[in-house]
């Protein structure tokens, strides 16, 4: 019985034994996991710019204000919006001038009956001419009669500048652009009444904007009329622009200068965008890698290198200069080096992947960039 017994158990055992060989042949057979595609890039030497970056807002260079000389008068149409690029000269609203037409007929009429006036005034003067001291008439009359005629010439005068002042608004009824540019503001509005100093339009001349930099006083040195400047959009594009002017005094409050910035006439500059500029400097040779290769944490700054065999290992870096997207590596990796761009957060040391080279002006590589 004890050896049936004991026979049954190693039948057991055995078959345990078969079961667990076959769960670990399984999980052998299993396919291992594929390495993770990284984007990887070189650590390069490349001439960097010790350029000096400021802030600041979109300006117009000049701004023309449009309001009506006016006062009392409805509008009537309004020619352009704001958008709108208009020439000097060109229309850009017009007033009622049903009520002022009538005042104009009226005063025509009054000048001719002045006129007429003064002719029969100048007649009777005309009629005492060479009568002083005569006896045919008194001395008094004669006097009356001149004065009567310049009184009606002076008549004439007044009634021809009130006509004056009446054909002179007729021509500001159409209110008409100072300057060619970009209507910036429309304030002007069908049936609204005309106001002087209200301003209906504001106009870039020329379309012309500039970026206002605010440079703190310290920097203001650096930074020459006619420098090259390379100015960021809120778009994020970069525009080329040189220095036009330096302001001569310094902020009391903020201890900030400004320097205008001349930029190319685009549609896409609009007055009040905020804008970055780097003032181009010396330019020197440095080891740089792109900024989407550096990671930051409690220890500093670090890079995923990618080794022969494709496995990763974090080195720490010393960062210095940065400029347009790269960043400047004083202690770290060697010229040549393979660092990771993507997919730093998943990755740790000794990891391997499967390396892809990096595009230029993709895969957040600047264009001519490593």
């Amino acid at each position: 019985m004890t050896t049936a017994l004991n026979a049954t158990r190693l039948a057991a055992a055995a078959t345990l034994l078969a079961l667990a060989l076959g769960a670990c042949a399984k999980q052998e057979a299993r396919p291992a996991p594929a390495p993770l595609t990284v984007t990887v890039t070189r650590v390069q030497s490349r001439a960097l710019t010790d350029g000096l970056t400021a802030q600041g807002l979109l300006v117009s260079r000049e701004e023309a204000g449009v309001a009506s000389e006016l006062s009392g008068y409805r509008v009537a149409a309004v020619l352009v919006d704001e958008g709108d690029w208009v020439k000097q000269g060109q229309p850009l609203a017009r007033l009622d001038d049903t009520l002022l037409k009538a005042q104009i007929a009226q005063q025509t009429a009054n000048v001719e009956q002045q006129q007429v006036a003064a002719e029969r005034a100048q007649a009777e003067a005309d009629r005492v001419k060479g009568l002083d001291n005569q006896g045919v008439i008194s001395q008094e009359q004669i006097i009356e009669r001149r004065l009567a005629a310049r009184s009606a010439n002076a008549a004439v005068d007044v009634a021809k500048a009130g006509l004056n002042d009446l054909k002179t608004r007729d021509s500001r009824m159409t209110i008409v652009a100072p300057v060619s540019g970009r209507v910036l503001e429309r304030t002007a509005r069908p049936g609204d009444t005309s106001a002087p100093g209200t301003t209906l339009y504001r106009i870039a001349r020329d379309g012309l904007v500039e970026m206002n930099a605010e440079i703190d006083e310290s920097d203001l040195a650096q930074v020459k009329v006619g420098d090259h400047a390379m100015v960021k959009l809120p778009s994020g594009e970069l525009v080329q622009g040189v220095v036009r002017f330096i302001s001569p005094r310094v902020d009391a409050q903020t201890r900030l200068g400004q320097a205008r910035i001349a930029l190319p006439v685009r549609p896409d500059l609009r007055p009040g965008g905020f804008a970055s500029v780097t003032f181009k400097g010396k330019a020197t040779a440095g080891t740089v890698v792109p900024e989407a290769a550096v990671h930051f944490d409690d220890n500093g700054g670090h890079v995923l290198l990618v080794d022969a065999q494709n496995r990763v290992h974090s080195a720490p870096v010393k960062t210095g200069r940065r400029s347009q997207g790269l960043v400047e590596i004083l202690d770290g990796p060697p010229v040549g080096a393979r660092v990771a761009l993507s997919g730093g957060v998943f990755l740790l040391d000794d990891d391997v992947v499967r390396p892809v080279e990096a595009q230029p002006g993709v895969d957040g590589v600047p264009a001519g960039a490593p």
